[in-house]
């Protein structure tokens, strides 16, 4: 039986939650947030229309940024789990390459969803999540001294219930959104009535022209109709074709791995968000987002596999998905597929390596195509340590973060260190420091720490 988009989105809220009950949320564990992090923290509100939830904020502000042009929200899921997870969120050096790369903060809600309580009044931006985020970027302009951040746009990531915020932020506050990842969770459209307790939005002409990507797992609906997430399709499907009926700038990129949990979609949300946040950030603070580019559009079928140029398309593209340009197609046709997304670049090498008795630590930036899996140590020339081979990640390619069930890394956080056990007392050695990606391309080696 196909579900409604009301009834699967209230059905995955409910999944969501059983799914990630038994992992118990302690709120008052935290990862430091000394600069270049900051976090404030707001209590529930008994208001009606203000968030009935407390919830954390991190974020973080890239190295040597005068003015932010932009912030990167990545937003968990339902669920303790899903929300306890959000407290790393800000810490993931793989996003953070993309923060850099454009001049943005990269901040992760952490919201306290009590178990067995409706993750739909946070989800749901009208709630009083929307107000409550924005009041948190003006607090955290004041504590890092970036008053900007009250201004500037976001591009979204979500995940489940945080896909439902997302795409709910799109359409209260297009004006604000550059672009919008909406991983396995959508919101609801005025095409259906508002059952199942999930009120419908409104489809305006201002959030038609935000990019928009859906991406479900295919055990979510697409190939394996009656698992416990199948309902996850039908509703990304009539939302698709709802935005994209109307001229939307949407596309949907089927993950062919997985279900529910993230597998390897960040190699493709980055890159497509990296190509957004390309065209649409405004030169200036106060400027208004520029239009998507209309030049090199590509279109696809949302189940299929190939892409091709809209100059060339023949039919009508408002059944096809959207893509930004030839790159994204590209990229989006080896996604689809198994994943794969091609990286022929390394990464940088590490940097500020130091040595202090056995102890040695750095820095590393990640690859924004492929993140980072690992690290090789060199002693005096020859390798001594591969931490590539302690990587963990049930849901996709090894991460040196490791990864959780909402896309971000495992807590403790995994520290940029190294003790030397095996070295000869007394002897003076020289240390480097080599960076691997996820597909197994190795940076140069870093300046000796000696």
């Amino acid at each position: 039986m196909r579900l409604s988009t009301a009834t699967a989105l209230f059905a995955l809220s409910l999944v969501c939650a059983t799914e990630l009950r038994a992992q118990k949320a302690p709120y008052d564990v935290f990862p430091a947030a000394a600069p270049p992090y900051y976090r404030v923290r707001y209590e529930e509100s008994t208001k009606a229309g203000e968030l009935p939830y407390a919830v954390n904020y991190t974020i973080w502000i890239p190295e040597g940024v005068k003015t932010i042009r932009g912030v990167i929200v990545h937003q968990h899921g339902c669920g303790e789990g899903s929300c306890k997870s959000g407290l790393t969120g800000a810490y993931d050096l793989h996003w953070q390459a993309l923060a850099q790369k454009h001049g943005c903060a990269l901040l992760s809600p952490a919201y306290e969803q009590p178990d067995k309580a409706d993750c739909q009044m946070w989800c749901d931006p009208r709630n009083g999540s929307a107000e409550t985020f924005k009041r948190c970027l003006a607090d955290l302009g004041a504590t890092s001294g970036h008053p900007e951040l009250a201004r500037v746009p976001w591009a979204l990531w979500g995940h489940s219930g945080g896909g439902h915020w997302a795409g709910g932020m799109v359409l209260t506050h297009p004006e604000r959104v550059a672009a919008a990842w909406l991983r396995s969770g959508v919101p609801l459209l005025k095409a259906e009535s508002g059952r199942g307790g999930i009120k419908a939005h409104t489809l305006t002409d201002a959030a038609l022209k935000v990019p928009v990507m859906c991406n479900p797992g295919t055990k979510e609906g697409v190939t394996v109709k009656d698992s416990r997430f199948g309902g996850v399709w039908p509703a990304n499907e009539t939302f698709f074709n709802e935005m994209r009926s109307k001229g939307g700038l949407i596309g949907v990129a089927v993950d062919p791995l997985s279900s529910h949990e993230c597998g390897n979609q960040r190699y493709m949300a980055i890159a497509w968000l990296d190509a957004c946040l390309a065209a649409r950030l405004p030169n200036n603070v106060d400027g208004q987002l520029k239009p998507m580019p209309t030049s090199d559009i590509w279109l696809a079928p949302i189940t299929g596999t190939e892409a091709s140029a809209a100059a060339v398309f023949k039919g009508d593209p408002l059944k096809l998905g959207w893509l930004p340009d030839a790159r994204i197609a590209k990229a989006w046709m080896e996604y689809v597929k198994d994943t794969k997304v091609t990286d022929s670049t390394p990464p940088a090498a590490p940097s500020r390596v130091v040595l202090k008795g056995s102890v040695l630590t750095w820095q590393a930036e990640a690859d924004l195509e492929s993140g980072l899996a690992g690290f090789v140590i060199e002693r005096d020339g020859k390798e001594i340590a591969n931490l590539a081979q302690q990587a963990k990640n049930p849901f996709g390619r090894p991460l040196f973060q490791n990864l959780q069930y909402s896309d971000t890394p495992s807590m403790p956080l995994v520290p940029l260190k190294f003790t030397d056990t095996k070295a000869e007392a007394g002897a003076r050695h020289s240390y480097r420091v080599i960076a691997i990606n996820t597909v197994g391309l190795k940076s140069a080696p870093s300046e000796p720490a000696k």
